[in-house]
């Protein structure tokens, strides 16, 4: 969905955010900057917020030049989109290459463009002739990078809707469907040859939204249950994310792919819903998101892939008002336009250099069961980067 920042008045101030480090280990967890909203503050502030909090990885929906101007020298890594309108044009080389001149090269290595995903979940998406144009244009941006020396800094890939899958209950048991599988196979082909991850926007949240009497709510949301075994691989899954990430997986390997990394580029849980979304509350929102970033700051992996710690973009930072569709799609931000927490994933915080520090009804601790932590104000959410990029 293509997306743009609309420039408001200044925000008065933002939330300031301490964080306190304790005994946690290194982790890394980002978050998707969506801007389908009149009232969001400008692009500035927000890296000023995303930096306050330590975050460390954005993604974006477009190549706003606002938005990759204000993310310079901001050490915040950043994927940006190609919307799925101009795929059609990218299928050129020479088109590709005038747009990634255009759109990365002049704000690189300032900006830290680490990843550009080719259109959103267009194996799904109503338009199927997307889906003929999907491999070429992403041969053609990921050339244009070479032909620019870019290649080393910049993945390409595309982020898949769960919905691309035929089957996704056992794990073990994934599977695309069938009528994508054939370029399915040649996009996995380019992934494998580049070393790119696979992208998969994985929502608990539906699967719970859909058959509440069927799925258990502590499964969905990483709290304590008794979870499902997998009857072929005999793995445990105690949530279902990791479980939706392990039938991406083997769906990948009954193509022939074993080696490819699986990424989450969204998952997250609204605050609020219809009276038909059943489980979209505050409560759940908080507990869902506070559970996700304590298994990241675990460094965990899924069941099947246990030491490779699976990297998540949670989404999303602020409720955006313009969002169309149900009431739950307004309603996924940890924030407010304001500035304001939505709700409180941990955070304990002043919204104001006078307010009060209480933390709000929603507020979650934090603590580790294996480490006492007295005092944790703040995302813990740091990350040691693995990428040398180039001097400006």
């Amino acid at each position: 969905m293509a997306t743009f920042c609309r420039n408001i008045a200044l925000i008065p101030f933002f939330l300031l955010l301490s964080l306190t480090f304790s005994d946690f280990g290194v982790t890394c967890l980002g978050v998707n900057y969506g801007q389908v909203a009149n009232n969001l503050p400008p692009p500035d502030k927000v890296v000023d917020l995303l930096s306050s909090l330590k975050i460390t990885k954005s993604r974006i929906y477009d190549t706003n030049p606002q938005v990759l101007t204000a993310f310079a020298n901001s050490n915040i890594e950043l994927i940006v989109t190609v919307e799925n309108q101009m795929l059609a044009v990218l299928v050129d080389p020479q088109q590709a290459l005038q747009w990634v001149s255009t759109h990365i090269k002049p704000y690189f290595p300032a900006t830290k463009i680490t990843g550009i995903a080719v259109g959103n979940e267009v194996f799904t998406d109503d338009d199927t002739s997307l889906i003929q144009n999907l491999v070429p244009a992403t041969v053609s941006i990921h050339g244009a990078l070479v032909q620019l020396g870019l290649d080393k800094y910049i993945q390409v890939s595309t982020p898949n809707s769960l919905a691309v899958l035929e089957e996704s209950y056992p794990p073990s048991a994934g599977s695309f469907k069938t009528e994508v599988a054939g370029i399915m196979s040649q996009y996995l082909q380019f992934l494998s040859s580049t070393k790119a991850p696979f992208w998969i926007n994985a929502y608990t949240y539906f699967a719970y939204k859909d058959a509440p009497n069927r799925i258990s709510l502590d499964y969905a949301l990483f709290n304590p249950n008794s979870g499902m075994v997998d009857p072929y691989t005999k793995l445990h899954y105690d949530n279902m994310l990791y479980a939706q990430v392990d039938a991406a997986i083997f769906a990948m390997a009954r193509l022939g792919y074993n080696g490819i990394e699986v990424r989450v580029s969204e998952t997250g849980w609204p605050s609020k819903g219809d009276p038909n979304e059943v489980g979209a509350t505050v409560v759940n929102a908080a507990t869902y998101n506070k559970n996700l970033l304590r298994r990241q700051m675990a460094n965990e992996g899924t069941p099947l892939r246990p030491n490779m710690r699976l990297e998540v973009y949670l989404f999303a930072l602020f409720n955006e008002d313009m969002k169309p569709g149900p009431t739950s799609e307004r309603n996924y931000g940890l924030f407010q336009p304001d500035g304001t927490m939505a709700y409180n994933v941990g955070l304990s915080a002043l919204s104001t250099p006078s307010s009060s520090s209480t933390p709000s009804s929603a507020s979650i601790s934090l603590a580790s069961s294996a480490t006492k932590v007295t005092d944790v104000k703040g995302l813990i959410i740091f990350c040691d980067l693995s990428v040398h990029y180039p001097q400006s």
